[in-house]
């Protein structure tokens, strides 16, 4: 019998950083996981070879299905991160995805060959089938195009909205969502990779009529402008202003001790070692200087305001030690664990 028979099913909902944090925190609380990555990323080698193709952009979908492999140390899931400089950056991964879509003619049957390469334990879904363009409106009034635009803006957000508007989920993804005990989105870029796949209607619907418990969890740090400035009460808001107003029932938010980190609530500029080889370059463990990371805003007004929204809250200490700007997985996976254990939805 496998460990996951009798486990609760999560689907994780968002992209390609923030969305293999949760997977890892999940499937180390034995939850069995699945997750629906959006489309829209343009930047980096997924750009280029969405540029040059066509095709979905497969960086997101491969740190997914990395994060699902039963053993990200073996030789598949290592050579998938594995990136050529001297091809364009990009990695062993987004061009096996790539060719294995123009072989097949079938984006979803692609990620499934991809699936069995790397023994994978839950399935990964792209939100749609096709490339779409995500555009952003800031707090200020500034429209912008394009998700690699988007992440350097100086503003934050207001909102944002997809193109083509009435692009069709993939049917996988809504069929996982209806089946799932747990729906997860985030951490991660909020705009351009969580609620991307709330733009797509056949996603949030799904979403909306389904009995599992619905669960945000906050990033801990702003590092893109999407969200610069915005606390997590602003942050909870965008996600209930793009769908899920009345939906969402537990938002996971960051409170660490200000003795064990001083920084929270303040701006930090340094050099902080990446969660995994996934992050940015994938060559091995690396640091990376951050040029400005504030952390993300929580206090008891801010508090109160979430509360207000009508959804609960599960404040924990989350931040990894050894890696200040990530979410610590079992942390993580125990803040999850306990609200399915709390709604008697630990085993199935």
């Amino acid at each position: 019998m496998s460990r996951y028979d009798t486990s609760p099913k999560a689907v994780c909902i968002g992209g390609g950083t923030g969305t293999p944090v949760s997977i890892r925190a999940l499937r180390q609380a034995g939850i069995y996981t699945d997750a629906i990555v959006a489309v829209a990323d343009d930047g980096g080698s997924s750009g280029l070879l969405r540029s040059h193709t066509g095709y979905v952009p497969p960086g997101d979908l491969r740190k997914c299905l990395v994060a699902l492999a039963a053993d990200e140390s073996s030789i598949w899931p290592v050579a998938f991160k594995q990136r050529f400089e001297y091809a364009h950056n990009h990695t062993l991964g987004n061009l096996v995805i790539t060719a294995l879509q123009e072989s097949s003619g079938d984006l979803q049957q692609a990620v499934s060959l991809c699936e069995q390469l790397l023994g994978c334990v839950g399935h990964v879904y792209p939100a749609a089938l096709s490339s779409v363009v995500i555009d952003g409106i800031t707090l200020d009034g500034v429209t912008l195009s394009g998700q690699s635009n988007i992440c350097k803006s100086k503003t934050a957000l207001a909102s944002v909205s997809l193109s083509p508007a009435n692009i069709r989920a993939n049917p996988p993804a809504v069929f996982a969502i209806t089946q799932a005990d747990l729906l997860v989105l985030g951490p991660g870029s909020l705009f351009t990779s969580v609620i991307a796949n709330l733009l797509i209607d056949d996603i949030v619907q799904a979403i909306k009529a389904s009995n599992a418990l619905k669960v945000f969890v906050c990033s801990l740090t702003d590092i893109q402008g999407e969200t610069w400035g915005l606390d997590a009460a602003e942050l909870t808001e965008a996600v209930l202003k793009h769908g899920l107003a009345e939906y969402l029932d537990y938002v996971i938010v960051n409170r660490p001790p200000e003795a064990a980190h001083p920084t929270v609530g303040g701006n930090v500029t340094g050099v902080f070692t990446a969660i995994s080889s996934d992050s940015l370059p994938e060559s091995g463990t690396l640091k990376t200087t951050l040029p400005s990371v504030r952390y993300v805003d929580f206090d008891q007004d801010i508090e109160r305001r979430i509360r207000s929204s009508g959804v609960k809250l599960v404040v924990r200490d989350l931040i990894d030690p050894k890696r200040p700007t990530w979410h610590s997985s079992g942390a993580l996976g125990e803040a999850l664990a306990s609200i399915l254990q709390d709604s008697n939805r630990l085993s199935r």
